[in-house]
């Protein structure tokens, strides 16, 4: 098997939005070091806060995280402010957070930086987090819709600007198209999100889409919304919006299917699931640090290529034994089935492999505090 995700093309910039604590309370489990990784680190009990910020895309996977770590580690808080991927990677490596969620890679500049705050041990970063992106549209009187790679760049491109367009039309012959104008929704933050979604245009639409691959949105023009949730706003209050989001949060909107070779996949956890297990690793980087580079051009049969691999990014020594504690035993119950199983059913994610698990459990194995 092949394990994968993303290279970063740019630079982050970040803003700091409001806070959201997910505290963690609930009964003890009696045991917590099964083979099946069912809960934290140990049967032992601990306490104390956690703080974490980062992707949006991951907070109703991590409403379910929360959940079931409730159920291990009653006197555990752990804290998670949704301000997007940039954010995230910024606040932990000026040290202001225990871990980031990230729907992207750190790049060169990053890692660089990341030494700074973790030492000569390095990161982790690991791939906790399976989710299809979405192109969600609402357009009254159409709910099926297939689109394929050029099409999608040509409407965010803003190059095709009503929905009855011949190459929509193309992609659609048994639909009764209106010529209602295409309002094209984009994130208005530095977002992972917006960099797996261009990483996608950039290897599959060709010349229709002629920008880099960026977490800033790169046309001017069209509309603009704050985070995932103001995306998903923005679609609904429109008639013929389109936008791309983390499939979790697409709710009553449409959803489009996308074509892949001779066909045209609709976003599931299983189609994502498949596309990542078909990608390969990113060389080069350091002993826990298991990014991937996900085939985007894929044509195989029933691979949702749109997709994003959301980490968590942590230091391997910190800087004292309680928060190194509480850092292993929440990953090592992240990666869990039962962890895995608790984000799937919260935002419909796709658990990670057998593979990805074990290749994750060396890195939190690892995870110690400084002499």
């Amino acid at each position: 098997m092949k394990l994968s995700t993303t290279t970063r093309a740019t630079a982050v910039s970040a803003a700091l939005a409001a806070s959201l604590a997910l505290a963690a309370c609930g009964a003890s489990n009696e045991d917590t070091g099964s083979d099946s990784g069912s809960g934290g680190d140990s049967a032992e009990q601990l306490s104390g806060t956690l703080v974490g910020a980062g992707a949006s895309s991951q907070e109703a996977a991590m409403q379910g995280w929360r959940a079931g770590y409730s159920e291990v580690q009653s006197g555990v808080t752990v804290n998670y402010d949704p301000i997007g991927s940039g954010g995230g990677r910024e606040q932990f490596l000026a040290g202001g957070t225990d871990f980031a969620g990230s729907d992207a890679a750190l790049d060169e500049e990053e890692l660089a930086a990341a030494e700074e705050r973790c030492g000569a041990s390095g990161i982790f970063e690991l791939p906790n987090y399976i989710s299809p992106i979405a192109v969600v549209y609402n357009l009254e009187g159409v709910d099926e819709l297939n689109l394929s790679p050029e099409v999608v760049a040509g409407i965010f491109n803003q190059q095709i600007t009503t929905w009855d367009a011949p190459e929509i039309a193309a992609d659609n012959p048994d639909a009764e198209l209106p010529s209602t104008a295409i309002t094209p929704v984009n994130r208005s933050d530095e977002s992972g999100t917006t960099e797996n979604f261009t990483e996608y245009l950039v290897a599959a639409a060709g010349d229709a889409w002629p920008h880099e691959a960026s977490g800033d949105w790169p046309v001017a023009g069209g509309e603009a919304a704050q985070g995932t949730s103001g995306v998903i706003q923005a679609v609904g209050a429109g008639d013929g919006t389109i936008g791309y989001a983390d499939l979790s949060q697409a709710g009553d909107l449409g959803v489009a299917s996308i074509g892949v070779g001779e066909e045209f996949v609709a976003p599931s956890a299983e189609a994502a699931a498949a596309v990542v297990e078909n990608s390969e690793t990113l060389e080069g980087r350091g002993e826990y640090d298991f990014a991937i580079e996900l085939a985007r051009d894929t044509t195989e049969s029933g691979n949702y290529p749109i997709v994003l691999v959301s980490y968590h990014v942590g230091c391997i020594e910190y800087d004292d034994q309680e928060k190194a504690d509480l850092v292993k035993d929440f990953m090592t119950y992240v990666i869990s089935e039962d962890g895995q199983d608790a984000a799937a059913e919260a935002a419909g994610s796709a658990p990670i492999s057998d593979a990805l698990r074990e290749q994750a459990q060396t890195a939190v194995d690892a995870i110690t505090a400084g002499s």
